[in-house]
């Protein structure tokens, strides 16, 4: 019973220090009391003992993922249960590989395992085709934007390496005092761990009081938010309705200094035939609203279809529609203005069931053409292979990020290696409801303004959008299930960020060390037989 109250208070833990609703400093103690139910374990014969650790950290992991991931439920049922199954399973299948590892190795070399894995197992969400990194730990302080200003140089894995190590610190500080039973251990303990925390905070106070936006290089943008349900009116509304219901919105608060309007993810819903884009209500629309003054841009999501009748032109992700007959769906962007021709984008990074069938060659021929429905749509997307950057009329470059693309910090960092001085982000985060979905997706905007210093222009379908500044400060918002529109300056910035330039140095890094301790532990264990 006692392990049992340890491994839920991990997961308690953990849950209550995530975004939006939680106090992230609780992260530094998620894992100490699963750390000390495996510790206990280890140290005893135990009839079954792998399992039984195995079954304690499911019930760690379980609970924070039911927790902080419920929300899914508002979309699927089923997609919720498997993503919070199956991403315990995996987070419990770490734990596990650590419990074997440590009992070979001393503590230090354990700890660093541990961290290094762990690491290593978010790298692989960031990568993989069952791709789900919502809950790596760097995330868990996107709220507390103010404590992580130094991301600009570790990006998301600086905070899952901080949370790791004071963990383990706070382990090691606790087994001191059980073994000493002396106060000065526990005094001490207490100090060098209260140090781990609050210097690196303080680090980014500092950063944070210093940092500059540089504001002569700038441009007026308004964002959209049209409020469509998806459930009941946005595949039931046309094209042409919606173009009229954006015009309308931009007029509210279009200027002659206005640069760009912003609208969201597959707004225009039909389905438009990727060729005939230019016949298209989109494309009419969108240039009528561009006409507003000879300098303004119009970014908006789009779902195009490209029919194909070549057997030579169809790919991997294109989908069967009848003898003969093939299709790629894309779920794009697109930009319009009066100087320039139309410029594409193509979205790349697909939610896991809904718009990508992960190892479809594998899986496929074993589940059929099961998905799970997270975003109204069963069709396989199609991708391209580069990060796509907008040129507007006045030469400023944009990233045209898509929905569920702004979780992956380095892949954001494409766009801005390829010219993008400030990020869009358009979505549709209605799927969820007024869940903490929407609002946890609106926080990690902040992780890529602070990691590439690059202003965000965030429209959501039905909210939240918002203009998100180099700091990660939400500087003007509009709420959930609220039609309007809001006006900003966007500040450009040119200059790349050490993150930006290496990326998840920290990850690669992670990896050769788990490698190197995995083999050190099973070389040694040879040995000692």
């Amino acid at each position: 019973m006692k392990y049992f109250i340890l491994a839920l208070i991990t997961g308690i833990l953990l849950a209550l220090g995530w975004p939006t609703y939680g106090f992230p400093a609780l992260l530094f103690l998620g894992f100490v009391p699963l750390l000390l139910a495996e510790f206990q374990l280890r140290t005893k014969e135990v009839h079954k003992r792998g399992l039984k650790i195995f079954a304690l950290s499911y019930l760690s992991f379980l609970t924070w993922n039911i927790i902080t991931t419920n929300w899914l439920y508002f979309s699927t049922p089923f997609g919720m249960w498997f993503a919070v199954l199956a991403n315990s399973l995996l987070m419990s299948l770490v734990f596990l590989i650590y419990h074997l590892i440590a009992k070979r190795v001393n503590f230090l070399a354990g700890a660093t395992f541990f961290i290094s894995l762990w690491i290593c197992f978010e790298k692989l969400h960031l990568g993989w085709e069952f791709s789900w990194p919502w809950l790596n730990l760097g995330n868990g302080f996107s709220e507390y934007y103010s404590w992580i200003q130094w991301y600009e140089y570790t990006g998301t894995f600086g905070g899952t390496l901080w949370v790791l190590f004071v963990n383990f610190s706070i382990f090691k500080s606790f087994l001191l005092y059980v073994q000493y039973r002396e106060k000065g251990i526990l005094y001490r303990g207490i100090l060098k761990n209260l140090i781990l925390i609050l210097l690196p905070i303080g680090v980014s106070f500092m950063i944070y009081d210093a940092y500059e936006i540089d504001k002569n290089s700038s441009l007026e943008a308004v964002i959209l938010q049209p409020n469509i349900n998806p459930y009941t009116e946005k595949y039931n509304t046309n094209d042409r309705r919606i173009g009229e219901l954006l015009t309308q919105l931009s007029a509210e608060k279009v200027s002659n200094n206005t640069s760009l309007v912003v609208a969201p993810e597959t707004v225009f819903a039909n389905g438009t035939q990727l060729k005939k884009f230019k016949q298209s209500n989109a494309y009419f629309y969108g240039k009528e609203i561009s006409l507003k003054n000879k300098n303004l841009n119009f970014l908006s999501g789009i779902s195009f279809v490209d029919t194909i009748y070549e057997e030579e032109n169809i790919t991997p992700q294109s989908n069967f529609y009848q003898e003969g007959i093939w299709f790629n769906d894309y779920n794009s962007a697109f930009l319009l203005n009066t100087t320039s021709e139309e410029q594409l984008y193509h979205k790349s990074k697909l939610v896991v069931g809904v718009e990508n069938f992960p190892y479809q060659s594998t899986l496929k021929p074993i589940l059929g053409n099961i998905m799970i429905d997270l975003g109204g749509t069963v069709a396989m997307k199609t991708t391209q292979p580069n990060r796509e950057v907008f040129t507007l009329s006045n030469s400023a470059k944009v990233a045209p990020i898509i929905c569920y693309e702004s979780v992956y910090g380095e892949y954001v960092t494409g766009y801005v290696k390829n010219g993008a001085e400030f990020l869009s982000i358009i979505t549709n985060d209605a799927w969820w409801g007024n869940t903490q979905g929407h609002k946890q997706h609106l926080s990690y905007a902040r992780l890529r303004a602070i990691e590439t210093r690059r202003d965000v222009v965030r429209s959501a379908n039905t909210g939240i959008s918002a203009f998100i500044n180099q700091k990660g400060e939400i500087t003007q918002s509009l709420g959930y299930e609220k039609r309007g529109s809001l006006k900003g300056n966007v500040q450009l910035n040119n200059e790349k960020t050490f993150y930006v330039r290496f990326g998840d140095y920290i990850a690669r890094i992670a990896q050769f060390l788990t490698l190197f301790i995995f083999l050190f532990a099973v070389v040694r264990n040879r040995k000692k037989v």
